[in-house]
């Protein structure tokens, strides 16, 4: 097998702005592919779509660059001349150890996302209930999986909170203890409110109210998860029943006051109050800091966590390249592995054919023969053609994993007098030409 039929073409946070990610995201599962295309697997994500391919023998890759951004085109309706500038493609051994890089979080908007795992075992998952994915695809994505678990359970890239609102949110759990029967406000839908809402409702949080300068868009968003929804008119209320407060609204005035705080503290008995202050221009004044049962934080305070938590996952990614490195040399290895694996089984076929046949013209000549006879008969032409086969398919496996076995696979087709590539081409061509003259 030609290992430049392996192939992936993808665009990315890093090669294309938001607007045109949103046009291009959500392929539907079982993603129809062209005929020329033996075998895909899609991952699409929020900051990625990648078409993962195995081309037919007589497609070039950059043939199969053009077809892959045309199906991903048609897919949502765009023409293809946008998205070209905006894509990456690469070829072979490349494609494994990028595919590597993404599962281990490398190439995530936020260095060591996790989630991303996940999103590459269901897109595997996915391409394979719809019998788009084989040996060969197969093979790498489980490498891929393996890898990233073994990324992130002996390096430290997602040990720490690496985003504004994940940081947020451990600041306020190192305060007010775990937030899952917490009543929890967000104030604001903008990206930030939103990336905050998902990420509460990733942490199991059941309690989540939301306020918004829209009103109709807070009670759409709150109605998926039964939330409280409020219009900013409303705060003091929403802050009353509030136990911790993430704030994310664009205003160029804080919404939040001393005095507005004040009154609902009384209003909920004065217990402890979090408020956390996602925004800028601040949505919540400084002074209400200054209330007592009330810790206030606002981006100043987030940002340095933040720095360091990057920077300590920053310190992992030599050790996340070096396992990458070696799960790449270990997909190649297993990719010359199936090279030769087509020549392993047409050898058994025909090993197991010559032992059937055999087998059979010796009973006639017997006669009739015992059960118990018969097993131990059987039992032996077995024995017989594994022990015969093992040193021969033992050393064309050692030699495709030493070097590239392509002339030595032939000779070994020769020697055992196994159809070749073409030969079998050609018959299968002939078994669709008598269908064809039968129709």
């Amino acid at each position: 097998m030609d290992l430049s039929r392996l192939v992936c073409l993808g665009l990315s946070h890093q090669t294309a702005g938001v607007e045109l990610r949103e046009s291009v995201s959500g392929l539907l599962e079982g993603n129809a592919r062209h005929p020329a295309i033996e075998e895909m697997v899609v991952v699409s994500t929020c900051n990625r779509v990648e078409l993962y391919g195995w081309l037919a023998t007589e497609l070039e890759p950059e043939r199969g660059r053009q077809l892959l951004l045309t199906l991903l085109a048609e897919a949502h309706d765009v023409a293809p001349t946008a998205l070209d500038d905006h894509v990456y493609f690469h070829v072979g051994s490349a494609v494994a150890a990028h595919l590597y890089r993404v599962a281990a979080g490398l190439e995530s908007l936020v260095l060591g996302e996790p989630q991303i795992l996940g999103q590459i075992h269901n897109a595997f998952s996915t391409a394979q209930a719809a019998g788009q994915c084989g040996v060969v695809l197969a093979e790498m994505f489980r490498i891929a999986i393996e890898a990233g678990k073994r990324v992130r359970t002996e390096t430290g890239i997602s040990a720490n909170p690496a985003s504004i609102s994940s940081v947020a949110i451990a600041l306020a759990h190192s305060v007010a203890g775990s937030l899952a029967q917490r009543r929890v406000l967000v104030v604001g839908l903008g990206e930030m409110g939103r990336l905050t809402v998902k990420t509460l409702r990733g942490r199991n949080v059941s309690h989540i109210d939301v306020a918004n300068r829209t009103v109709s868009k807070a009670i759409s968003a709150s109605a998926q998860w039964g939330g409280r929804a409020y219009g900013l008119h409303e705060l003091e209320q929403a802050v009353a029943a509030a136990d911790v407060v993430f704030t994310a609204a664009t205003s160029n005035a804080p919404l939040l006051d001393a005095a507005l705080v004040a009154r609902a503290q009384v209003q909920r008995a004065e217990r402890p109050l979090v408020l956390v202050d996602l925004a800028v221009p601040r949505n919540i004044h400084p002074s209400v800091e200054e209330l007592p049962g009330v810790r206030l934080f606002d981006v100043d305070d987030l940002r340095s966590t933040l720095d360091e938590a990057l920077a300590a996952r920053q310190r992992e990614v030599p050790r996340v390249e070096a396992m990458i490195d070696a799960a790449v040399a270990r997909w190649q290895r297993r990719f010359r592995e199936l090279t030769v694996k087509p020549v392993i089984i047409d050898l058994r076929e025909k090993a197991e054919a010559i032992r059937q046949r055999e087998l059979a013209r010796t009973l006639r000549h017997l006669g009739d023969v015992e059960p118990q006879v018969l097993a131990h008969v059987q039992h032996l032409s077995r024995a017989l053609v594994n022990q015969l086969l093992h040193e021969p398919t033992l050393r064309l496996k050692q030699k495709a994993v030493a070097d590239d076995v392509g002339d030595f696979a032939e000779t070994f087709r020769e020697l055992f007098g196994l159809d070749t590539e073409e030969q079998r081409a050609q018959a299968e061509a002939g078994k669709h030409t008598e269908k064809e003259s039968s129709c």
